[in-house]
């Protein structure tokens, strides 16, 4: 066993909680490039986002200069009931493994919602109810960032509509019914109910929906709605901003018990959870303070990072939305019906992607049943059980440790566990069942779909 001179858990006090959000864009030399508007192809500016975004979020979204932004009071106290989250030696684990690795878990599924999504859910329903808006519009993937939206939206008694992608909305059932208990109103994406909605249905006939489609209908309705406003759980630079209260925290912690990391590993979707993970010691990295290896990792059935194309894309799969310059794997990209369902973008945060293609950050890509194989293992031994978007995570920090265990290094990892896999249970009967399988795109599919991409003039 290993010396146990670290505690199991660190915890932090309330004292210790951040009072202002960092703002990793004003460290890049390499600005992310700007939003474009999809009908001129100049940079979008503050008034043409207001009718999509609230005008807070707008002015965040924009703001590549100012290195920390104060977080308003109310959504300080709002924190406070689950955060400062834990930062955990996984003792056992290592002890698993039999490696020389220390390795650490940022713990963010300590609350209802059970992920790191409330701490931007919050911030945006604060934003609108400041505004004196309705309600807000949104889409959600595994259902993480809906249920967080929806406990945010019914702190401020915002009324929220969700697009939650079909795959997720079948498999995951009682997560569309804790937003339904928080409020929401929660629709199978795509459907009906929109016109971009209808016409990816005739496109598609018996599509299992993406993130991209459940966006363009809920910018539609955002837009065709006065009164309400369309907010985003990852891939936006406020949602990076808004969740760099984890990074903040984790370094607090390791700071107190003077323990710097060598490898920080992220799962990524869009952005929102490794953006917010990395970001103070991507800033340290930024200014020539220290060096970390940063590892983003992501799904073998939706590679953005690691298979994908860094160019302007739609966010949307109905290409209604603006355009970001982002590695992309195609607007019109939809992937296999994996159950990481927060996992299944098709591009990444352009923030997220200009550090990965200046060289920052690595990325790799994971299969499925690899994945589940560690998140057993997690569970069985650390006493947790995780989101399959998390495990992804875990699968590459248990992949890093035995390779120190083969070398005889004793480096430190650190990984972020985003949240609980409490309703995630039917991926978890696939995979003990021996159901699961690894689908991945070939060559010619992500071609297709990359021969798609808009025509943006080199600016």
């Amino acid at each position: 066993m290993a010396d146990k001179t670290i505690p199991y858990k660190i915890y932090l006090s309330e004292e210790d909680m951040p009072k202002a959000w960092y703002n990793l864009r004003a460290d890049m030399k390499n600005k992310p490039a700007p939003l474009l508007n999809p009908g001129t192809g100049k940079p979008l500016t503050a008034e043409e986002l207001a009718p999509i975004f609230c005008e807070e979020l707008v002015a965040q979204e924009l703001d590549d200069t100012t290195p920390f932004i104060e977080i308003p009071e109310e959504i300080r106290n709002f924190y406070k009931m689950f955060r400062p989250s834990p930062l955990v030696r996984a003792y056992c684990l290592e002890e698993k493994l039999g490696t020389p690795a220390k390795i650490y878990y940022k713990f963010e599924g300590n609350n209802t919602s059970g992920s790191h999504k409330l701490n931007s859910a919050i911030a945006q329903a604060y934003y609108a109810k400041k505004q004196g808006l309705k309600g807000v519009t949104t889409e959600t993937g595994a259902g993480q960032w809906g249920t967080a939206l929806s406990m945010a939206c019914s702190y401020f008694g915002l009324d929220c509509k969700v697009y939650m992608v079909k795959v997720s909305y079948e498999q995951k059932p009682f997560r569309r019914e804790v937003m339904r208990t928080y409020g929401a109103s929660v629709v199978p994406s795509p459907s009906e109910t929109t016109e971009v909605g209808k016409k990816i249905l005739a496109e598609h006939p018996g599509t299992t929906g993406s993130l991209g489609c459940a966006i363009s209908e809920a910018v539609e309705v955002a837009t065709k709605n006065p009164g309400y406003r369309y907010v985003l759980g990852s891939v936006l630079n406020q949602v990076l901003l808004h969740q760099s209260v984890i990074g903040l925290e984790t370094k607090t912690a390791l700071d107190k018990y003077g323990i710097k990391p060598d490898i920080i590993i992220g799962c990524a979707g869009g952005g929102s959870n490794l953006g917010g993970l990395i970001a103070p010691f991507m800033g340290e990295k930024l200014r020539g303070e220290a060096d970390y290896r940063i590892i983003a990792v992501e799904p073998a059935s939706c590679p953005s990072f690691t298979r994908g194309t860094f160019a302007y894309d739609f966010c949307d799969t109905g290409m209604i939305c603006p355009l970001a310059k982002m590695y992309t794997l195609g607007s019109s990209f939809i992937p296999s019906p994996n159950h990481a369902g927060g996992l299944r973008f098709h591009g990444m945060s352009s923030t997220l992607s200009q550090l990965y293609h200046d060289g920052y950050m690595e990325a790799t890509s994971v299969e499925q049943t690899a994945v589940f194989e560690a998140a057993e293992m997690f569970a069985r031994v650390e006493g947790i059980l995780p989101a399959p978007e998390s495990s992804h995570a875990i699968r590459a920090a248990i992949d890093e440790a035995l390779k120190c265990k083969e070398t005889g290094e004793e480096k430190t990892i650190v990984f972020g566990l985003t949240g609980t896999g409490y309703f995630d249970l039917v991926a978890y009967q696939k995979f003990n069942d021996g159901e699961m399988t690894d689908q991945i795109p070939t060559d010619e599919d992500i071609a297709a779909s990359i021969a798609k991409l808009p025509k943006v003039p080199e600016m």
